[in-house]
């Protein structure tokens, strides 16, 4: 299968880099400094992907806003010392990056993550020099609203295929009529992204450049 393609944007956790350690490390940190129960590291990593909100939402079901709110910002406080450093680059992630600028192809990265934290773990990796954009998230915003704001911007244009790991990354390009490709690499099974419908879906990441060059 081949997939014309000019602009692709990429998620950041379970896709560029598994970033469940630092994710783990912090959110119970959050929960344990708010007198909650700690949550299992596999009850966690099911969690990862959406927006942090909807995270502690499911992790602690009935407390209010004004907790989220308190979780969220303790656990920036940890990730942006310690937290963003607990990640992992996928091998290959750098050679197929390569492959796709070699390929003229332009590189974006979309994430429900907050900007700076997200610069900040491509730079540790020294990869922030491969992408045209960085966008990244915050509490309340959906990753459908960012793809909205990049097309709206002309960043991207329908031409553009996202890459995921999580049915969000999928149903995102899809609500802004963009085509996607869904990664088994990461944390969505694919049970989760078959039933989201991508183009297609990947096993390895060196399948990645074979699909759009």
């Amino acid at each position: 299968m081949k997939l014309e393609c000019k602009t692709l944007i990429l998620d950041l956790d379970g896709t560029i880099s598994d970033s469940s350690s630092g994710i783990i490390n912090c959110i119970n940190h959050a929960l344990k400094t708010h007198g909650l129960p700690t949550a299992y590291d596999d009850l966690i990593k099911q969690e990862i992907g959406p927006p942090l909100n909807e995270t502690f939402l499911n992790l602690s079901p009935g407390i209010t806003p004004s907790e989220v709110s308190k979780l969220v910002s303790t656990y920036r406080e940890r990730y942006s010392e310690i937290g963003y450093s607990e990640n992992l680059l996928y091998p290959g992630i750098p050679s197929v990056l390569d492959q796709l600028r070699h390929a003229k192809i332009t590189l974006g990265v979309c994430t429900a993550k907050r900007k700076d934290f997200a610069e900040k773990i491509l730079s540790l990796f020294g990869l922030l020099e491969y992408f045209a954009f960085v966008d990244g998230g915050d509490i309340g915003v959906t990753k459908g609203s960012q793809l909205a704001g990049l097309m709206k911007s002309k960043i991207i244009d329908e031409q553009a295929i996202m890459v995921g790991d999580r049915a969000t990354d999928i149903t995102s390009a899809q609500e802004n009529g963009l085509r996607s490709i869904g990664v088994l690499w990461g944390f969505g099974d694919y049970e989760e992204l078959s039933q989201a419908s991508p183009a297609c879906i990947l096993e390895k990441v060196d399948e990645l450049p074979g699909i759009v060059i």
